[in-house]
């Protein structure tokens, strides 16, 4: 992830190759997979790499000023013994997750699966010599949930990289710049993801904030790569501005739609046209931090997950496994205390979009059809008032035990709901049924 906000400008068109320059049209099976994609609601973010065995974060060798050939001997020593795919599958899955976004290579440009572009990679610059990305490719395939892939485009440790704002900071290589060097080395890694580790849901992109300006990213063609190889995987970019040519949904980091509370948005206007993501850390680090203990409380990631929702957009839950490949006791926790949430309420967010009843101070409302949700996690009386007519109002129900509710219209176009008790749960739920 990112610690700085840099604007950036659009990419421009096509370097080389044979694809030409054209206004994107995603196929029909890209249009299916953004449906399904906003049906899933939730989804569980992986920083992971060898940045965890200095437990301080996915940015340590940034913050650190760490030398890129002394940092990349962090490779020899990482042995993620109790790593296993299963397990970190069937979490997410109990959890309620349709999917996992996992690192194959963040800034530090480790590359965590077998590529035959580098030697910087798990394979063959560990002892593990086990392809985790393989490995979770195919118990994704097994369970049911889709694979998502993280992809940096900036690089701290190929000095064919052009130098941007953070590597300025940190040693510098041996070596000049060479973007066609550097460009052709990302397409042949994602032409190895495309094609060697089955369905890929997604590719998540980061870093193009690491230039500033005019920088030609050449974003047409690698995006035209993409939907080339496999049409149904979506495109995001962590750019933080309006969404590009070519993207098939729009990112916002640890804020929701239209927020800008981590100052990341920069007043990015909210899309109505492609699907959401808002990724969210539990904690305060994306990778593992061994002094981070700051995780958010269960009833808090139960309302974020619901106020995505009600956003229209999807919640992307950061997890840092440790060094030794488990994932933290804290982290566990609140997986499974949120898997009992989803198995009884999920119904009230899988599968609906953002409602009628825009966000409101007391909660927000997602919608299935003519069935309306509304989600209260903020009131402290036994009533609550909604901005829609009560003519349009069929009826209303808990949605706990199903107890029928008395309605009073109030004023043209709004209508007064009263409750059985004052809201006590992390999340109440009214269910409206609306006429026709």
């Amino acid at each position: 992830m990112r610690k700085t906000f840099i604007t950036l400008m659009a990419a421009l068109a096509l370097g080389t190759g044979s694809v030409c320059a054209q206004a994107y049209q995603p196929s029909p099976e890209n249009i299916q997979a953004r449906k399904e994609f906003q049906d899933m609601k939730f989804g569980i973010f992986i920083h992971w790499g060898i940045y965890s065995m200095l437990a301080d974060g996915e940015w340590v060798q940034h913050s650190k000023r760490i030398d890129r050939n002394e940092y990349s001997k962090l490779a020899a020593g990482f042995y993620p013994s109790r790593f296993n795919a299963h397990e970190w599958v069937k979490a997410f899955k109990d959890a309620g997750a349709g999917y996992v976004t996992i690192t194959s290579r963040h800034h530090d440009g480790f590359s965590m699966f077998d590529t035959k572009a580098t030697d910087y990679d798990i394979i063959d610059a560990t002892p593990f010599k086990r392809d985790i990305l393989k490995e979770l490719a195919d118990e994704c395939e097994k369970q049911g949930i889709k694979l998502h892939i993280y992809y940096s485009h900036m690089d701290w440790f190929r000095p064919d990289y052009p130098l941007g704002g953070t590597s300025q900071a940190l040693p510098q290589p041996e070596g000049s710049a060479n973007w066609n060097s550097y460009f052709n080395f990302m397409n042949t890694q994602l032409t190895e993801i495309l094609t060697n580790y089955g369905k890929i849901g997604a590719i998540w992109f980061d870093g193009m904030w690491d230039h500033p300006n005019n920088f030609d990213w050449q974003l047409d063609e690698q995006y035209a790569l993409i939907h080339k190889l496999q049409p149904a995987c979506l495109i995001g970019n962590n750019h933080h501005t309006a969404p590009h040519e070519g993207e098939d949904f729009q990112l916002f980091e640890q804020d929701l739609p239209g927020e800008n509370s981590a100052g990341f948005s920069g007043g990015q206007k909210v899309s109505d046209m492609l699907p959401l993501e808002s990724c969210q850390t539990m904690n305060n680090t994306w990778g593992y931090s061994i002094t981070d203990k700051s995780y958010k409380s269960t009833d808090e990631l139960i309302r974020r997950l619901v106020k995505s929702a009600g956003m229209n957009s999807n919640l992307l839950l950061n997890i840092g496994p440790r060094p030794d490949g488990q994932l933290p006791d804290e982290a566990m926790t609140r997986l499974k205390e949120i898997g009992k949430w989803t198995k009884r309420y999920g119904g009230t967010i899988y599968g609906t979009r953002g409602g009628l009843i825009k966000p409101q101070p007391w909660g927000v409302s997602t919608q299935k059809d003519n069935t309306l949700y509304l989600h209260i996690l903020d009131l402290k009386e036994q009533s609550l008032t909604i901005p829609l007519s009560a003519k349009k109002i069929k009826s209303a129900r808990m949605y706990d035990d199903g107890s029928k509710l008395k309605l009073q219209k109030h004023g043209k176009d709004s209508t007064v709901i009263n409750l059985p008790s004052v809201p006590q749960s992390v999340d109440t739920i009214v269910e409206i049924t609306l006429k026709k």
